[in-house]
Parts: structure tokens; C-alpha cells; sequence
């Protein structure tokens, strides 16, 4: 039996921010990646509060929290090799009065130019050089295996694999949309199991449509290594990960309106994936509602790229036994 101090059990974006986060104060980490589908992937990568906040509609508090999850980005790029840039965002169509006066009243920079809305409250990272910068600053911290069964032990878990058994002071879940682990205890099960899935279908072309954001009623257009990304459905209670042709097709015919422009052959390669939600829409990041030394670190519905520093710190920081933050009492997966 191995010894790491603390397991992270899932390899998205926030098991690996989580990971990078504990590493960089010093922990030993080791992260169970379980291979398969893998959300983070199939994503734009928008680190864009404003324009979040502004299309859910969101309350101010919210509205503050997604900009704080922002403001962490620049140092964890910089210190993980992310790349992350601030850059325009726009809303085209529909009422743009209405967009800009919520992004306003939410406390967003925003500017009218015709019929839009620019705001340069928002920015983009690379997902897949995102996922490789963190992958590569954890090395060999990373191990791929399958997670049978959790055990409460009197100081931490043991953690059964398929071909190795782990010991941890502490265990991390950061398990998407999958299913509760053998022997998590029960309001930890419940918690797992009440995690929403909400499909996304996004389409990656090989064309320069867009140079930063463009957003619209029901797609929006951004740049992305090779081309652009065009997105995003959601959702709610599908798992199916075939992208869906019709889906695409009307992604597609909203996307050339949002960039007025007619439509022309592309040449798309579509993906969807599955990411979780929790009942208020956002991560659960903290300590388990049960069971010492277990921590969350799940379901950000869209958010998470946006919150992936926020949810790595709080949930070191509550691994580490510091005074809750106003984002950790935000996150605090206890509030269900």
C-alpha cells in the first residue's frame, strides 16, 4: 500500500486545479484519473463573468463571486502555465438594451457600439492547453485507475483501486456527473447522487470566425487554436455524448447570426459533453456534509473553467483547517 498525504479522486479541470493548488503549497498530491469522457474538453474555456452573470441574470452577490473567480486567474496562469487572456466580449441581437443595462446594474464595464455590447470584463484559456499546462505541472502525480470502494479509516482513508490500494490523510471527490463511490458515507452519497447532468455540444471549425467572443441569442462564436469554437447547448438529465446532427444545425444557423454574416461550408468537428450541477448552480467546493478528511470538489454547471482557482483554494484552504472565505461559505457544499 502507497502513502500519498492526499488523494484527488477525477482529472477534470477542477480535480487538477484542486491538485495544482495543494501541490503548489506544498502537499503531496495524487490524482486518480479514470480515463473516458472528459467534460473539461469540450468547452470554450470562457473565464467571463460578466457575460454569465448578465445572461442568467444573476443577483449581485453572484454577479461578485463570478468576478472574483476571475480576478484569481492571472497568478494561477501564471504560476501553472495556463494560458489565460483578457479580451473583448460581445452580445449581439436580440435586446441589447436590456443586456446592457444588466451588466451595468451587476457593476460590469459595458459600452454600446451600434447594436451591440463590448465589455473587456472577460477573458478565454485554450481548454486542451489548459488541461495539458496543469497535467504537465503535476508529472507523475497523475495515476490512471478506477476507484472501487473509500474506507474510513481512524486517520484518513484507504482508497481501493482496481490494481493498488491508496492510504490518504485526506481524499478529494471531483467526480463530475459520475456515480457515488462504495463507501462514501451517506450525505455525501446523497449529495453525489443529486448532482444534475446537463449536456453541451459545441463545435470546433477550422476558420477564423471570430477574434474574441461573440454572443447571441442561442450560440455563441469564439476564437480557438486552429479556428473557432461554436457553442453551447445546454441540456439538463442527458448523459449521451454522440453529437447530435439537428443540434448542430441549429447551433450552426444561430452562430451565423450572431455574426451577420451568410452562412458558408465549415468544416466542424462536433463534441458534446456531460458536466454537473448542484440545485443552486454552483460548484460544491469544501467539506463533506459527512466523514472527516473528505472534500468536494464538483458539479459548476458552465462555470468551470471560470471557478476552477476559486474551488482549488477553498478547498485547500479547508484541507489545510483555515478560516472559511466569503467564496468557501458561498461553496460550502454543506449549504443542501
Amino acid at each position: 500500500m502507497s502513502s500519498p498525504a492526499i488523494v484527488i479522486i477525477g482529472a477534470g479541470v477542477l480535480g487538477l486545479s484542486t491538485a495544482f493548488e495543494l501541490t503548489r503549497r506544498g502537499h503531496r498530491v495524487t490524482v486518480v484519473d479514470p480515463g473516458g469522457p472528459n467534460a473539461s474538453r469540450v468547452a470554450a474555456g470562457m473565464v467571463a463573468p460578466a457575460m454569465e452573470a448578465a445572461i442568467d441574470d444573476v443577483s449581485p452577490d453572484r454577479a461578485a463571486l463570478l468576478r472574483a473567480g476571475r480576478d484569481l486567474w492571472p497568478a494561477f496562469a501564471q504560476a501553472s502555465g495556463v494560458a489565460f487572456a483578457r479580451r473583448p466580449a460581445e452580445w449581439r441581437g436580440g435586446d441589447v438594451d436590456a443586456m446592457a443595462a444588466r451588466l451595468k446594474t451587476l457593476g460590469f464595464e459595458a459600452r454600446r457600439d451600434g447594436d451591440r455590447v463590448i465589455t473587456d470584463e472577460d477573458g478565454q484559456i485554450q481548454p486542451e492547453q489548459a488541461m495539458a499546462a496543469l497535467r504537465d505541472a503535476l508529472g507523475d502525480g497523475i495515476i490512471q485507475g478506477r476507484v472501487i470502494r473509500l474506507t474510513a479509516q481512524s486517520d484518513g482513508w484507504t482508497i481501493e483501486l482496481d490494481d493498488q490500494t491508496l492510504a490518504a490523510s485526506a481524499v478529494v471527490l471531483a467526480t463530475g456527473v459520475g456515480d457515488a463511490i462504495p463507501g462514501s458515507p451517506e450525505a455525501t452519497r446523497t449529495l453525489v447522487e443529486n448532482v444534475q447532468p446537463i449536456r453541451g455540444q459545441i463545435g470546433v471549425a477550422k476558420a477564423d470566425l471570430a477574434s474574441h467572443a461573440l454572443r447571441g441569442p442561442g450560440a455563441y462564436v469564439a476564437p480557438m487554436t486552429g479556428g473557432a469554437v461554436i457553442g453551447a447547448t445546454m441540456e439538463p438529465g442527458r448523459r449521451d455524448t454522440v453529437p447530435d446532427a439537428a443540434v448542430g444545425e441549429r447551433l450552426l444557423e444561430a452562430a451565423w447570426r450572431v455574426l451577420g454574416r451568410p452562412p458558408e461550408p465549415l468544416d466542424i468537428e462536433w463534441r458534446a459533453g456531460v458536466r454537473g450541477a448542484s440545485p443552486d448552480g454552483l460548484p460544491m467546493a469544501g467539506p463533506a456534509p459527512d466523514g472527516a478528511g473528505l472534500f468536494l470538489a464538483l458539479a459548476p454547471r458552465r462555470n468551470g473553467w471560470l471557478l476552477a482557482p476559486m474551488v482549488g483554494a477553498v478547498v485547500a484552504d479547508a484541507i489545510e483547517g483555515r478560516a472559511p472565505s466569503p467564496a468557501a461559505r458561498a461553496l460550502d457544499p454543506r449549504r443542501f
